[in-house]
């Protein structure tokens, strides 16, 4: 049901930041907004609280937003608190991010290697995928795992290419186990 309303709600704002010309600048308003909600867990409560009524919600949202951000994104936010949908507001604000990146053309790559990489092999890694995919920039995300021995797992979306030596070494043995001695 989650996805359904961040969906529904999610692609009305897409629609107005296409219409309105406004993707870029929604786009910076919508990042600001989930991440103040991130860091102020507090107004979150305050929103699904079920003792606050809405009027006092909404007057909070537009006296928070209202001088930082558009009126078409405040609208959107008093009308998920009107709806009683604050529960789904950071999956509403993540959907839009990711559909606005989609519509862009920008990935989110997830390397995860054995040892931190250089800045000069992060930055061939990036020049690779999107040499390779149709993305015209990424968001790369670095992890370092020392499981994998070596090589390396590329994660972007829900496409995973896995070329660690754990990886092979795990293969290798599926395979020795199917022979018969």
């Amino acid at each position: 049901m989650a996805k359904l309303v961040s969906a529904t709600y999610g692609d009305a704002l897409f629609e107005v930041a296409i219409e309105q010309n406004m993707v870029d600048a929604l786009f910076e308003e919508a990042k600001a907004v989930y991440d103040a909600i991130g860091e102020n867990k507090e107004l979150i409560e305050f929103l699904n609280h079920p003792k606050i009524d809405k009027e006092n919600k909404v007057k909070t949202i537009e006296n928070i937003f209202d001088r930082f951000i558009s009126k078409e994104l405040t609208g959107l936010l008093v009308t998920v608190v009107e709806k009683d949908r604050s529960k789904e507001l950071t999956d509403i604000l993540e959907y839009f991010l990711n559909k606005v990146k989609e519509h862009k053309k920008i990935g989110t790559a997830y390397v995860t290697t054995p040892m931190e990489l250089s800045d000069e092999a992060k930055k061939k890694v990036e020049q690779r995928l999107l040499a390779t995919t149709g993305y015209v920039k990424f968001e790369m995300i670095y992890a370092v795992d020392a499981s994998l021995i070596g090589g390396m797992v590329i994660r972007i979306g829900d496409r995973v290419v896995d070329s660690s030596i754990k990886n092979k070494l795990s293969e290798l043995a599926r395979q020795l186990n199917k022979i018969d001695i």
